[in-house]
């Protein structure tokens, strides 16, 4: 694990409105310290579909109404249906990017939620009949399965936004070698990431080493799009606890060699507390990245398993490091 890793930096399409610039139906812009966060190691692509497509600032609402079964993009207020230039436009825009690696979209938006977006039965006032993606949403979704594609609601949640922060930062990384690609370069991806692959999936680990071999003498451009393809889809959900722990005494036997007796009854000891849900992963992380920082474990000292994104993105809860509110004393 070298002191410091360099980060390529990852291209994220995101809704205009969050943090960026007042396109909201209501002239308003979201504020989300998730995002600005994320700002300077992020190249973020705004878009607001209804804006591009001449809905004014601020506009009249609009719902996705479903007649016989298709869905169509109504303005009550106007009753115009705008369908047909959403359509047009989202699909002009998604053709026309670059290489991405996920995408952050306003929740239970008409246009660019991914989930949970109100249905209706007809542009008159009426309770909705079921939930579904917008129509910016469904198209991105169905253009890049398996992406790390979020709202910026569910990245509030610590264990979805590091999900997500893994997957984007070690696409952009696959990105890099795809932009001079070499079987060469690829193994070396692959050796950096064995740890990160075997708490997603122990059966992808082997896939993709067996791609990156390229033993039927593939162009490096088809062995590296095939391998990205295993890679998106293997890593969709987040390692259980139960693979972290395989993963951390995995990295705990390169180690254990150099370690005394009280050393490693510690380190067992804290994974007992991991396990039991009384220390997060972070802190069992921490005390082997002091050890390959110690030892110099050739194996280890590169594995971005240790350091999967930029630690100024690290955040943990109030709770968890002791800040927030200071603590009031009774008296009695």
């Amino acid at each position: 694990m070298p002191a410091t890793r360099h980060f390529n930096t990852p291209v994220i399409v995101i809704s205009r409105c969050i943090e960026f610039d007042a396109v909201r139906y209501n002239g308003d812009m979201i504020s989300s310290h998730e995002i600005a966060v994320m700002k300077p190691f992020v190249r973020f692509i705004p878009v607001c579909p209804e804006v591009e497509i001449g809905l004014g600032i601020p506009r009249a609402t609009i719902r996705i109404v479903r007649t016989h079964e298709t869905d169509h993009l109504i303005q009550p207020s106007t009753g115009e249906d705008i369908t047909q230039k959403m359509n047009t436009f989202c699909a002009g825009f998604l053709d026309d990017l670059p290489l991405i690696e996920g995408c952050i979209l306003k929740n239970k938006s008409p246009t660019s939620g991914i989930s949970g977006v109100n249905i209706y039965p007809s542009a008159e006032k009426s309770a909705p009949i079921g939930k579904d993606a917008g129509f910016f949403g469904r198209m991105v979704l169905n253009k890049y399965p398996g992406y790390p594609i979020e709202d910026e609601g569910r990245l509030r949640n610590t264990r979805i936004r590091e999900h997500f922060l893994t997957r984007i930062f070690m696409l952009a990384d696959l990105k890099q070698v795809s932009e001079s690609p070499s079987i060469k370069k690829l193994s070396r991806f692959h050796t950096e990431n064995k740890l990160m692959f075997m708490a997603h999936s122990q059966t992808m680990l082997r896939r993709l080493g067996i791609i990156a071999a390229n033993n039927a003498g593939l162009s490096p451009q088809d062995v590296i799009k095939q391998y990205r393809d295993i890679l998106i889809d293997g890593t969709r959900i987040p390692p259980r606890y139960t693979s972290h722990i395989n993963v951390l005494l995995h990295a705990f036997g390169y180690l254990s060699d150099h370690l005394s007796i009280d050393e490693k009854a510690f380190f067992l000891d804290r994974i007992e507390d991991y396990r039991r849900g009384t220390l997060p992963v972070i802190a069992i992380k921490t005390i082997i990245q002091a050890w390959i920082l110690r030892y110099n474990t050739e194996y280890l000292k590169n594995q971005t398993y240790f350091a999967p994104y930029p630690d100024a993105l690290m955040e943990l809860g109030e709770s968890e490091i002791e800040r927030g509110r200071d603590m009031v004393i009774m008296e009695k």
